[in-house]
């Protein structure tokens, strides 16, 4: 565990979020970018966000410009929980453009797609709780102090006068901010012209003023018609490197591809047969997931805090509840448009550099496409509590538990497209298709480094594959896939990932991730070469109310 370590003297009481103590130091001191960080500054490539707004009418355009306001408010409390509270300051001590620009990319002086190296003179390592916790907290201190809320999700760890920890709700904690938030949610439910999302909204603004969101969960399962979405709240827990209890908060504004969702409709209605089917113990499948959710495209508007960090999203699934999960199931978000920007700047060059020549037609947007899709899905398979009287999967593994849930939805996700493939409800492309894609996927993913959960999963399911012969090296050194030898690596990697899950093998899943969520050799030398292609890792998005014309 490698925490910068700040003096006691230190150690701030307010209800306030802390700065970075040492992680940055005096912020009128001056930083510039690291040589070796010199050649990072070009990996994201701008893609402008944009959407047909025409078929909106006044009101709805007014509603988007408000959530746009909130998601603001939301993006300014990312960047504290990630970095601290002086934003300005920071970003005003960088001199050069470009490197200011990469900063602001990253939410702070550290490069989330290269395992969190600092990018900047005089800065520390990031600490793996980000600052969720105080710096100085070591984890055996945290788990042998008993107080209320120590792993709850929507809240900051501080000390207090005698440098015992607490925990202060994120509505304490950041009052003023989130108040502004909730107001402006408000304000957009009185445009709304659809009652569930009204009410959603509504919702939503007296969580942020409770720290309680499942009631607003549940009515955001409810809507099925709004032609307009937003996510927006503390949701996801990967910022938290340290237990992975804690959640970052992020926004999504988006408007919804309706003759898209109608052709993804019918694929949820599958998930509690397809659970039935999954090759593990029956013990670890004994769960049926909740098949009262939608799967839908949507292009996306906006994008604020976690979502907007480093690597950028292209599918949601969500609510993370395990209790809305059981008993609704999830709502699966396709972002079509960021989804297609991806394709085309990422994976069709990708394609050129990495995958053999006879097999470089079996990447399709179609595959692609699928292939994300259903990873998002495949995350209401499997198993949601552990066996053992653990509690939930998430809190029996801790840190891990993002990482092994990715990869658990990308293995499932296509062992989904093998089923409804030989059932005959998907019609588009072959087999290989989808594995090819699948497998140009990882090389695309596993740039995201080993801070990102997503990273991880696809260095331990790249390695796996490798080890069970997926694919092979044609003489040109290019990748093929083997599609039994591929088949049966999906099988087996599915069951000792469920197994693992199942049982909260907590020990188990860190020596898997030990040994095999690590970059070998030749995976090194394949994104050597994508990098001397000048191939983007990411993209990031020109965005906004001028944009939008809003």
């Amino acid at each position: 565990m490698k925490l910068t370590k700040i003096a006691a003297a230190l150690v701030l009481t307010s209800t306030l979020i802390t700065g970075c103590g040492d992680t940055i130091s005096d912020s009128a001191q001056q930083h510039s970018l690291l040589p070796e960080a010199q050649h990072r500054l070009n990996i994201y490539k701008e893609v402008t966000l944009n959407a047909d707004l025409s078929h909106l009418s006044s009101n709805q355009k007014q509603m988007l410009s408000l959530l746009i306001d909130a998601s603001k408010v939301i993006d300014d409390l990312f960047w504290q929980q990630a970095f601290g509270d002086n934003k300005k300051q920071f970003l005003a001590s960088i001199n050069d453009p470009a490197t200011r620009r990469f900063v602001e990319i990253n939410y702070g002086p550290w490069d989330r797609l290269n395992g969190d190296k600092p990018l900047l003179t005089n800065i520390t390592e990031k600490p793996l709780g980000a600052q969720f916790y105080p710096e100085d907290m070591s984890k055996v201190e945290f788990e042998k102090t008993e107080f209320a809320g120590n792993t709850s999700l929507y809240s900051m760890i501080k000390r207090n006068e005698q440098g015992k920890l607490y925990a202060i709700p994120y509505s304490e904690a950041f009052a003023k901010p989130l108040e502004r938030a909730a107001a402006l949610l408000e304000k957009a439910a009185t445009f709304a012209d659809n009652k569930e999302f009204a009410n959603y909204l509504t919702m939503r603004a007296e969580a942020f003023r409770t720290d309680d969101y499942q009631a607003s969960d549940f009515a955001w399962m409810d809507m099925k018609n709004n032609p307009i979405d937003v996510v927006i709240g503390p949701i996801e827990t990967y910022e938290d490197l340290l237990y992975g209890y804690r959640a970052g908060f992020e926004s999504y504004v988006l408007i919804k591809d309706l003759s898209w969702s109608e052709r993804l409709a019918k694929y949820t209605a599958f998930l509690p047969e397809l659970q039935k089917g999954l090759q593990v113990n029956k013990k670890y499948k004994a769960e049926v997931p909740g098949s009262d959710a939608d799967l839908n495209a949507y292009d996306v508007i906006y994008y604020a805090g976690h979502s907007n960090a480093g690597s950028k999203t292209i599918a949601i699934n969500l609510p993370n509840d395990e209790q809305v999960q059981l008993e609704k199931g999830t709502r699966r978000l396709q972002l079509k448009n960021a989804m297609q920007a991806k394709f085309d700047a990422i994976m069709l060059p990708i394609a050129e550099q990495l995958i053999s020549v006879e097999d470089r037609k079996h990447v399709t947007f179609t595959a692609f496409f699928a292939n994300t899709m259903f990873h998002e899905v495949a995350h209401g398979l499997g198993i949601k509590n552990t066996i053992n009287d653990k509690g939930t999967v998430r809190q029996a593994l801790k840190e891990h538990a993002s990482a092994l849930e990715e990869g658990k939805a990308d293995i499932l996700g296509l062992y989904m497209i093998r089923q409804l493939l030989e059932k005959g409800e998907i019609s588009e492309g072959v087999l290989k298709d989808y594995y090819t894609t699948f497998m140009a996927g990882i090389f695309r993913s596993v740039r995201f480094g080993a801070s990102s959960a997503h990273g991880k999963a696809n260095m331990v399911r790249f390695n796996y594959f490798a080890d069970n012969g997926a694919f092979t090296l044609d003489d040109n050194g290019l990748y093929k896939v083997d599609l039994k030898k591929m088949t049966k690596a999906i099988d087996s990697l599915s069951e000792l990932i469920l197994t693992l899950q199942g049982n909260g093998d907590y020990e188990g899943v860190a020596k898997l991730v030990a040994e095999m969520g690590v970059i070998r050799e030749n995976l090194a030398t394949d994104l050597a070469k994508l990098e001397a292609a000048k191939i983007p890792v990411d993209i990031v998005f020109k965005q906004g109310k001028m944009v939008l014309d809003l």
